[in-house]
């Protein structure tokens, strides 16, 4: 069975997050993902939050599967002659260096159309064009430049940053549907183009509701949100919301039995209004049903406080899981809090390959995320990560055509190995 982007060769030049979740997502598509690294160094997260000693970090491993990894020196002549040739050779070329840092190298949009006017330039930034667009961005730089810092917490603490990677991973996944976006078109226009995902854009995209919010507060209160309920004031801007619901259907984390001792002893309960009748009989309120001022949603808005109260007293008297078991088949939407412990040990999750074991020839066996996209046509297995250079020999074969002499010639040309001095230390 073929996979989706079986054919497509990928030229990697990512590294950390933003880039890496990008083109694994493409490897696992099925695109031929060729890593390019520094000799000697490669990417940084190799090195970083390391727990094995002397095998690559999970850091790395888990952004980084079914790729090839090639070590190239662009400094070297040689080493920029065999990068031409994958430019000319490749059909999408991924990056996220600093500013300016590919036309440094020689391979400015334009120099690169003049190799392959079929390519596809694809390339994270912090910021789009404007005065922000040459600043170094990070993880929570772009989640707080993107919105989602300052609607998230209580509104009288901080703002927070949260813990899903939005603005790395995040602005990844939108790259990826940039660059499959524009394989298409080319399909019909036989040309290459660039794809930017900005890391702003991408966490502003992901926090649309908030900003939806922003235009209904000029029009009034947010009723929705419990500062209503409480009768505080809004500011002029969207609050954060604590865990109520962003979908205007009224929810909260309430706690479950055991959350004495268990930190994620919790469940979230939304009181949805085609459930709210359910809602009532669950808790032991039927008289909340036609009640006034509890039987119309509108009517319930000032009481949320109430309300949850009473439903917090019902969920202390279940497991989260019981909570769920319950309510589902009366079509109460809740949902477990669960730890990563609980993700990590959750058959199901293995059955369906959201959770994969794999295993490498430094660290052993680990354990790691699966392609979020499950498609019946392209079944994909999840292959470790490269070591670094491990395929850099393959590849000048395999991609570029190089004979054995040619690439013999290479590897005393310096273009692929670190220097001497770096090796022997």
């Amino acid at each position: 069975m073929t996979k989706a982007l079986e054919g497509v060769k990928v030229l990697d030049f990512t590294h950390v997050q933003s880039g890496p979740t990008c083109t694994q997502l493409l490897a696992w598509l099925g695109a031929d993902v060729i890593k390019v690294e520094r000799p000697g160094e490669g990417d940084a997260t190799r090195k970083q939050l390391v727990d094995v000693a002397g095998a690559d970090s999970l850091y790395f491993t888990m952004l980084n599967h079914n790729k090839r990894s090639i070590t190239i020196d662009t400094k070297n002549k040689t080493g920029k002659e065999i990068l031409e040739r994958l430019v000319k050779t490749c059909d999408v070329l991924v990056e996220n260096f600093a500013p300016g840092a590919l036309d440094r190298m020689g391979f400015s949009w334009e120099n690169i159309q003049k190799l392959n006017p079929r390519m596809i330039m694809a390339s994270v930034k912090g910021f789009g064009p404007g005065k922000y667009e040459d600043c170094k961005v990070y993880e929570n730089v772009a989640q707080c430049a993107g919105g989602s810092a300052s609607t998230t917490g209580f509104r009288d603490g901080p703002p927070l940053v949260t813990g899903a990677q939005i603005g790395d991973s995040g602005t990844g996944l939108h790259l990826a549907l940039g660059i499959v976006a524009a394989l298409l078109q080319r399909e019909r226009t036989g040309r290459g183009q660039k794809v930017l995902a900005p890391m702003q854009d991408g966490v502003l995209n992901l926090c649309r509701v908030k900003l939806r919010d922003q235009q209904r507060l000029e029009k009034g209160p947010l009723r929705e949100y419990s500062q209503f309920g409480d009768g505080v004031p809004f500011g002029n801007a969207v609050p954060r919301a604590g865990n109520d619901s962003g979908g205007g259907q009224p929810g909260r984390i309430l706690r479950c039995k055991g959350w004495e001792t268990d930190p994620n002893a919790y469940t979230y309960f939304i009181t949805q209004a085609a459930a709210w009748e359910h809602v009532c009989d669950v808790i032991g309120e039927p008289g909340w049903k036609t009640a006034p001022g509890f039987s119309k949603p509108a009517e319930r808005l000032d009481k949320l406080n109430l309300i949850f109260d009473r439903i917090e007293q019902w969920t202390m008297t279940k497991t989260k899981f019981e909570v769920m078991d319950i309510c589902n088949p009366l079509d109460i939407p809740v949902g477990p809090i669960l730890s990563m412990k609980e993700i990590a040990e959750d058959e199901g999750l293995r059955a369906t390959g959201t959770i994969v074991e794999v295993d490498h020839p430094t660290r052993g066996k680990y354990l790691s995320v699966g392609c979020p996209i499950k498609m019946s046509d392209s079944p994909v297995e999840v292959t470790r990560s490269p070591l670094l250079g491990e395929h850099t020999y393959e590849v000048l074969g395999q991609v570029l055509g190089y004979t054995a002499d040619e690439i013999a010639a290479i590897k005393t040309s310096g273009a692929t190995e670190p220097a001497k001095k770096m090796a022997a230390e």
